[in-house]
């Protein structure tokens, strides 16, 4: 006699917590950023012109060395401060850092060529920090249930 049971499996999805889901994308855009920085170092005439400091039109200074280095410590500094930061300041430290990055990308258009690995690359940037502005601007809110006597 066969007694065994007939019970569907089905694969259980969890719920994944906002700072999670947000401190992720933060992590895919920087991971981005840099191989799209790599990537371009296979462009004929970039590396030599790094090697000569420049980069684009513009001098390599020590001045463009340090805004760099701020620029890339923002996405750096999102990873943990998306998982650390109170709900109501992370909500909007996110949505600011990455208007701001939009913003920066942006201006990136208006310095040298624009090949078709650099627009493809800056389309998925873009829809990486469109993400994370609509995962903070939607924030999960909860009712909050006052207990009067």
């Amino acid at each position: 006699m066969n007694t065994s049971n007939n019970k569907a499996m089905i694969l259980r999805d969890t719920k994944i917590d906002i700072k999670i889901i947000l401190s992720a994308l933060w992590v895919t855009l920087m991971l981005f950023y840099i191989y799209a920085d790599i990537l371009g170092f296979y462009t004929p005439g970039i590396i030599e012109g790094v090697v000569s400091g420049e980069v684009g039109s513009m001098p390599i200074t020590q001045g463009f060395l340090f805004v760099m280095a701020i620029w890339m410590a923002l996405p750096s500094l999102m990873v943990f401060l998306s998982l650390v930061l109170k709900a109501s300041a992370n909500r909007w430290v996110n949505i600011i850092t990455a208007i701001l990055s939009l913003a920066v990308l942006a201006a990136t258009f208006l310095v040298g060529d624009i090949s078709m690995r650099y627009a493809f690359q800056a389309i998925v940037e873009v829809l990486l920090i469109v993400a994370i502005i609509w995962q903070a601007w939607k924030w999960p809110q909860q009712q909050i249930v006052e207990n009067t006597p």
